[in-house]
């Protein structure tokens, strides 16, 4: 950055590392889907960023499918326009979506499509690197190692630090790590994940292998559930809220808590979770829901979406609430949930001694 405005100044942010990694990534960082560039366009863009980064958050997260592109484009030139300086800040993309769904080589991860889409990826964003990229999804019409030396070919280039991957499958990201270690290359370091009180056997279960086995950490998407986890939802979809933005998107969602039994019990849930933040740790459900995220030692960052500055700052007041997640607290969430994930069974087995070697 030619010109640097802003000094940077991680206030009371808290920061783990990136999975197995170096990295250092702030607890809560601002990602671009669905708002920046899409919904949130022009200044009101600029001032979320400003806020985020004046409240410690450096890191930002997007991809070359948000908005076509242009959450890339909104988020790099806000970047520039603030005077951010490049090495203060951890900037990820994601490689899949592309931009143009006609061309037959302009998704997926082919070697063709993960060499041009980070390309053009760092094009709109005027950066020569990004910090991590991620494989959107999996893509099984592509070899896998094809796709992990395209990965390490965009890091020995110096476009990319480290790769990881977004909704893939224990299994795939197993495969990922066997090819690398085969191949002497480098393997995710991250699960770009969903993860939330409603949404747990994956992150929770399935993956459980994956952190004692290599160490990955996961950057959360949608730890709010689109909002359901505010309560903003409780009594009917309110106005230019999420759900009633993109109806097309969330169309399944919307049926599901204003139709279906499931949504009605989920709501049910998240009035009793309301009562515990405000009786028992003075808080709301939004700072609770954030908090027991973080709360998870496998959590590396949690991604927080936001259409108002103001929406950041609230968020962030979830780092206080962390330390007053006890083990009896996070009990009472759990019967309030119930749906924790069910330990891998030991049919019958007799439990080893709790002090030594697991």
């Amino acid at each position: 950055m030619s010109s640097v405005k802003v000094e940077y100044d991680s206030k009371n942010m808290r920061f783990r590392r990136l999975g197995p990694t170096g990295l250092r990534v702030p607890v809560f960082s601002l990602g671009g889907w669905l708002t920046l560039g899409g919904t949130v366009v022009g200044d009101p863009v600029k001032d979320i960023i400003k806020i985020a980064y004046e409240h410690g958050v450096n890191m930002f997260d997007t991809a070359e499918g948000y908005a076509d592109g242009n959450s890339e484009l909104e988020m790099g030139r806000v970047i520039k326009e603030l005077g951010l300086r490049r090495t203060d800040l951890i900037i990820s993309t994601k490689i899949y979506a592309g931009t143009r769904k006609n061309n037959p080589n302009g998704t997926g991860l082919s070697r063709k499509h993960i060499i041009e889409g980070t390309k053009a990826s760092l094009e709109r964003l005027g950066m020569d690197y990004v910090d991590v990229i991620f494989a959107h999804r999996p893509d099984s019409t592509v070899p896998m190692e094809e796709i992990v030396r395209a990965f390490n070919f965009v890091i020995d280039q110096g476009w990319a630090f480290y790769w990881a991957t977004s909704e893939w499958s224990a299994r795939e990201i197993e495969e990922a790590y066997h090819v690398a270690d085969k191949l002497g290359l480098s393997g995710p370091v991250a699960e770009q994940c969903q993860h939330h009180m409603f949404h747990r056997e994956r992150p929770e279960k399935e993956y459980a292998p994956l952190y004692e086995k290599y160490k990955i950490g996961t950057t959360v998407w949608s730890p709010l559930a689109s909002g359901l986890l505010t309560g903003k939802y409780n009594n009917g979809i309110p106005e230019g809220s999420r759900l009633a933005n993109h109806k097309d998107f969330f169309k399944n969602t919307l049926d599901n808590l204003l139709n279906d039994e499931d949504g009605k019990k989920k709501l049910s849930k998240v009035r009793a979770l309301s009562e515990l933040a405000e009786k028992e740790l003075g808080c709301s459900i939004t700072h609770l829901a954030l908090a027991w995220l973080a709360a998870n030692p496998n959590t590396s960052t949690i991604i927080l979406g936001a259409s108002k500055p103001e929406q950041v700052v609230d968020n962030l007041k979830a780092l206080d609430v962390i330390p007053k997640l006890t083990p009896e607290i996070l009990e009472k969430i759990d019967r309030i949930l119930e749906n924790k994930p069910e330990p891998v069974p030991a049919f019958s087995r007799p439990a080893l001694d709790p002090y030594g070697r697991k």
